[in-house]
């Protein structure tokens, strides 16, 4: 799993019956053990269990299978604190940037699909807006392999919100010296920013995400600077990974057209004077592929990302009317290489054993969103509990 921060300051009895009991009775208490019988008996297994089993057992054998795929999915984490300063001018600004890795070894889900349709249909039902942050994980999802034609099954975010419908903004309102319009304003270049960054398809392939760049405050020269360099020339002192979500497309492909959201986004008063302070805590859910042709085996990236922007004042600070300003910026992914920093997210397939060290950090939860992301962990390689 993969954490970035990004500081800016500021789930037969044998016993015979007596006789006295009435003939019907007798005949229900007959018919029902019977029926029990026969539901409860072993079941031959179908022949797709059989030769996933055999499968298996052969790659096993053959020491193909990652260590633990039996016992839980082990992730490569990886995780950094660092910080820079970026600044609109006369504004004192900061980054922070965080960064964790996980990668997958196990396979997920039910092997052999005996989820029953009944209980898909009601997992699948659409949860409500977040409004506020959650007091516990999400429960366990039956355990089912993720297809291509149902690509988030067995995960939380089957229930969550498709792609920019998981972004609401909350309902403006005039703060300080800013009117109902401005805020509003703001708030929708915030959803532009983390759309553009998390679910533009374009930005997804690899491409520059001009219209992300866009909405933030030319006046923060050195945070244009530095996204520049990331996306032209990434380096571990330079990841795109810390703002914006990319694959490789010559490693992996989406499955289908839809990234699975949740999150929420909140105003207020900034800690400047006459200033608004704009909070956004979003998890992105990615099912992929391999690039090759024909290729079926789906595993996910689980994203979250953390903004805080602020909006100044411009009679009173060097900021550019209509443009917000990136004060710290989180990222924590789950499901992508630890130590590689070619900008690009690289998940893990089950059938492809991790490399690289054994990890050392804590297991975290991705689906996870009632703890705030640990901003001051150290740089580590742990695992995360599921993808």
């Amino acid at each position: 799993m993969s954490n970035r921060s990004s500081d800016v300051p500021g789930s037969d009895s044998g016993e015979e019956l007596p006789s006295s009991i009435p003939d019907d009775v007798w005949e229900k208490f007959v018919r029902d053990s019977e029926a029990d019988i026969r539901a409860s008996a072993p079941k031959e297994p179908s022949a797709r269990a059989r030769m996933v089993t055999e499968r298996l057992r052969q790659q096993e054998a053959r020491g193909e299978l990652p260590g633990g795929w039996r016992t839980g999915p082990e992730r490569r984490e990886r995780g950094a604190r660092r910080r820079r300063l970026w600044a609109v001018i006369g504004v004192p600004l900061a980054v922070a940037l965080a960064v964790v890795a996980v990668r997958s070894s196990v396979l997920p889900g039910d092997p052999f699909g005996t989820g029953g349709d009944g209980d898909r249909a009601a997992s699948a039902t659409p949860l409500p807006p977040e409004t506020a942050a959650p007091t516990a994980p999400p429960e366990a999802a039956d355990p089912q392999t993720p297809t291509l034609e149902r690509p988030f099954t067995g995960s939380p975010a089957e229930r969550w919100a498709d792609g920019a419908d998981g972004i609401r903004p909350p309902a403006a309102s005039a703060v300080g010296p800013f009117g109902k319009e401005q805020v509003s304003k703001a708030l929708e270049q915030t959803k532009t920013l983390l759309v553009e960054a998390n679910l533009d398809p374009a930005t997804l392939r690899g491409s520059r995400p001009a219209d992300a760049l866009a909405v933030i405050d030319p006046r923060q020269t050195d945070l244009h600077a530095h996204l520049d360099t990331a996306l032209r020339a990434p380096d571990k002192d330079h990841d795109p990974l810390t703002m914006f979500s990319r694959f490789d497309p010559a490693e992996v492909r989406l499955v289908g057209t839809v990234v699975k959201t949740r999150g929420r986004m909140t105003f207020r008063p900034g800690k400047e004077k006459d200033s608004v302070d704009i909070h956004a805590d979003y998890t992105f859910v990615y099912p992929v592929v391999r690039a090759e042709q024909g290729a079926t085996e789906v595993t996910r990236t689980v994203v979250r990302r953390v903004l805080d922007i602020r909006l100044y004042d411009t009679a009173h600070y060097q900021a550019t009317p209509g443009r917000i300003s990136v004060i710290r910026y989180d990222e924590n992914a789950g499901n992508s290489a630890c130590d590689v920093y070619d900008g690009y997210l690289h998940p893990q397939f089950h059938s492809a054993a991790p490399t690289g060290a054994p990890p050392t950090g804590p297991t975290v939860d991705p689906y996870d969103r009632s703890k705030e992301l640990d901003r001051d962990r150290p740089e580590s390689c742990g695992s995360v509990s599921r993808v």
